[in-house]
């Protein structure tokens, strides 16, 4: 098995920007991942529900909205299967090429005319694509700097900006020609973005990367293969059977699945919290930081359930509820899902400079979760200002929507990067990698709740469901607000 210093030696150390080459393959890579992604999902919720002379699948709204959550909870749950086959089976580097091709299938399966069902089978290949993909690329750009190189911080930081420029480019190239044109061209040129990813990343990986993510880190041993393939293939088979018995009985509906996905998202995080406190391998002062860490969690939760919003309800918003056409200009409604990826590009480094410029003084990390949700709540607030002026029927300005998008933005700098930075620091030792995966979990556990939630907003006014979310994020955050002192000396000396 290769040591850090074997696979950083290995990885050509200048060429891009001053960096290592292998961000540029890994850049390029995440940003046409990217780019495929998010041009899919800013034109999925208009294909669902749109009547079919109108080129959908005449899905009803909520049910549409329902699926969106649900399918974006499977997506960060299957980071954890991703994680794992990359450290016990294939490796980073094969996982990510596997999952790209899973991406890409998924797809162009989306780009074929094959109603209801074949939507449910391109998602499943882009589900288990995107959890095979998404946590291992990250990896690997740790790998190819030394825990000591000064470049590191910075080298994330062009990566991210790589995820950015692929999620805002997407909408509004993808967006465009999948509503002014056909859906399934659309998907077909998201498809082909995945494709592009896949060419760039085979292309210079040998080159670039030198030996990074080639080793499996925690084999499984040859005595171990055969117990794990039975008890997986096992369990693929009961759900399996099981699915089939449901759907074949009626059962298994789409409500009823909302509500299987809705409870995993929920139990899966809180058996993790419980198996880690009380675990012997966990000692007393992380112990105490676990408990500081469940406030955390729970914050993130209630952010990205607003967060994730942005492209069920609110998509659906602007696309009913808002005046798209503008001094004779028309704003295709799939191009508002390019709004956070701008904000983030352009107010990161003002937020990154802010936390150098107060040093020592800036506020604790459950402060920036309380006003996170501050910030979550004002994005909503907001927008029962346009519905009540509108009767819930007239259309409103785009800015609007603008203004909602931008406030939580700045929630979402205020939390994202804190949050992973805290979970890296809270981690009991002996499950470091597992807590980074129960960081990914707030997004799935907040999209499964978001596929219950959506369904509300069929059934009360606009002015009523946007005004108790906002509340509830408020409130939540006054209640971190207080109990910050608590959560930050529970935390033993991590600030």
């Amino acid at each position: 098995m290769s040591t850090k210093d074997e696979i950083v030696k290995s990885v050509p150390q200048n060429g891009f920007v001053g960096h290592p080459k292998g961000l540029f393959t890994l850049f390029f890579t995440e940003f046409w991942e990217r780019f495929s992604y998010y041009g899919m999902r800013a034109i999925l919720i208009f294909f669902m529900y749109y009547e079919l002379h109108e080129g959908g699948l005449g899905l009803d709204r909520g049910t549409a909205n329902s699926i969106m959550a649900i399918y974006g909870s499977m997506v960060y749950m299957s980071g954890i299967l991703g994680g794992w086959i990359a450290d016990r089976i294939l490796g980073t580097r094969r996982t990510i090429f596997y999952g790209g091709v899973f991406i890409m299938f998924g797809h162009f399966l989306l780009a074929l005319p094959g109603g209801v069902s074949m939507l449910f089978v391109s998602m499943f290949f882009i589900v288990i694509g995107t959890g095979l993909l998404k946590p291992n690329i990250s990896s690997i750009v740790g790998d190819m700097y030394s825990e000591t190189d000064s470049r590191r911080d910075a080298g994330f930081s062009i990566f991210y900006m790589g995820i950015n420029m692929g999620s805002f480019l997407a909408p509004l190239i993808v967006g465009t020609i999948g509503q002014k044109y056909n859906f399934h061209l659309g998907f077909g040129l998201a498809g082909i973005g995945m494709f592009i990813g896949l060419i760039i990343y085979k292309l210079t990986e040998k080159k670039y990367l030198g030996i990074a993510g080639l080793q499996v880190n925690n084999p499984l041993l040859p005595e171990e293969r055969k117990k794990v393939f039975t008890r997986f293939g096992i369990i693929a088979l009961l759900i399996i059977i099981a699915g089939a018995i449901g759907i074949k009985t009626g059962v298994l509906t789409m409500n009823v699945f909302s509500l299987i996905i809705t409870t995993l998202g929920i139990v899966i995080p809180t058996v993790f919290f419980i198996y880690m406190y009380r675990s012997e391998k966990t000692t007393k002062d992380e112990k105490s930081r676990v408990l500081a860490y469940i406030p955390l969690f729970i914050s993130a939760v209630m952010f990205w359930a607003i967060q994730e919003q942005g492209a069920t309800i609110l998509a659906t918003f602007a696309d009913g509820r808002t005046q798209l056409d503008i001094g004779g200009f028309h704003i295709q409604s799939s191009w508002f899902q390019s709004l956070n990826p701008l904000f983030v590009v352009t107010m990161a480094p003002l937020f990154a400079m802010l936390w150098l410029k107060w040093g020592d003084k800036q506020p604790s990390t459950p402060r920036k979760f309380a006003y996170a949700l501050f910030f979550a709540g004002m994005s909503f607030v907001v927008m029962m200002i346009p519905a009540y002026l509108s009767g819930g029927t007239d259309l409103v300005s785009p800015l609007w929507l603008v203004l909602s998008f931008f406030l939580v933005v700045v929630g979402e700098l205020l939390l994202s990067p804190v949050g992973l930075s805290a979970t890296t620091k809270l981690a009991p030792k002996a499950f470091a990698a597992q807590t980074m995966s129960l960081w990914f979990l707030t997004s799935a556990a907040a999209q499964a709740i978001n596929a219950q939630l959506v369904k509300v907003y069929e059934v009360v006014s606009e002015f009523t469901y946007f005004g108790f979310l906002g509340s509830l994020s408020i409130v939540l955050g006054i209640i971190i607000l207080v109990l910050s002192p608590i959560i930050s000396k529970a935390m033993r000396g991590i600030n």
